[in-house]
């Protein structure tokens, strides 16, 4: 069985919330959007470029954001309805509705609304990403992963590191372990700092024993200190008993002692259910 983790994050203007030994791996919902100026077509839109409606639904759209961020969402729908009321036509709005209704799992209605984002806007890459992770929690594997591809095949797409860490764990979901580390190893060569593709690409080379590997990326998590939690330590134990290290397997459980003596991780070590 997949050990590896993951945690839908609401999404947020310009990032996603990242979850260590997770990973947030939603996409953005929300630009900024509005006509171009008729004389520069090919301008870059601004604020300013926002029509008056336009910015009302952005208000509307941004609250609705911060309310499933907290998860309160029945008050994100009321809030992403009223945006859709001020401006029917905004992909990013039916984007985010989607996400509200997959984790209200209301998947009937989440399938709709993320085909109205891409109908009115075929090459949303967010949309494109957030439909491929939806099928995957859904186990539609195969459906997931030709979304995916179709996100990073966009010209200049920008989230290719976040869509391969998700294209990774989906395939690592269905047991799928060359493909997932391959997609891992994509994002790692984009993002190397990025500790939930360290911690995912870990636990992909564990499954696939390849130990020594999966020590070195695990090891270069929890050399940050801000990024080690319970997760990353036993998954450090695991893979250095393996390796028949026992040393280094005593000083990740001293740590799990001290730092997450209350954690599901600190039982399953001193109960030594390394397995598990």
């Amino acid at each position: 069985m997949s050990r590896l983790r993951v945690m839908q994050a609401g999404c947020r203007l310009g990032s996603v919330a990242l979850v260590l030994a997770a990973a947030g791996l939603l996409a953005a919902c929300a630009g900024v959007g509005g006509a171009l100026p008729p004389d520069q077509p090919n301008a870059i839109a601004t604020v300013s470029d926002q029509t008056d409606v336009e910015r009302r639904a952005r208000v509307r759209l941004e609250l609705a954001e911060a309310y499933f961020g907290r998860g309160q969402l029945e008050t994100a729908l009321d809030e992403v309805k009223r945006s859709i009321a001020v401006k029917p036509d905004m992909a990013d709005a039916y984007n985010l509705r989607a996400l509200i209704y997959a984790a209200m799992r209301e998947d009937r209605l989440a399938e709709d609304s993320f085909a109205r984002a891409l109908q009115l806007n075929p090459r949303d890459g967010a949309a494109l990403h957030n439909q491929a992770w939806f099928l995957c929690q859904r186990d539609r594997f195969a459906e997931a992963q030709a979304q995916f591809s179709v996100a990073l095949a966009l010209p200049q797409y920008r989230d290719t590191a976040r869509t391969q860490l998700a294209r990774g764990v989906c395939y690592g979901r269905n047991q799928q372990w060359p493909e997932a580390e391959a997609a891992l190893m994509r994002a790692y060569e984009l993002e190397p700092s990025n500790p939930s593709i360290g911690f995912n690409l870990s636990e992909v080379l564990y499954q696939r024993q390849a130990y020594e590997r999966a020590s070195f990326y695990i090891s270069r998590v929890n050399d940050v200190p801000q990024a080690v939690n319970a997760q990353t330590l036993w998954l450090a134990a695991r893979i250095e008993r393996k390796l028949g290290r026992d040393a280094a397997v005593r000083v990740l459980g001293s740590r799990l002692r001290q730092g997450f003596a209350q954690s599901p991780e600190a039982a399953l070590f001193e109960r030594g259910r390394f397995d598990d």
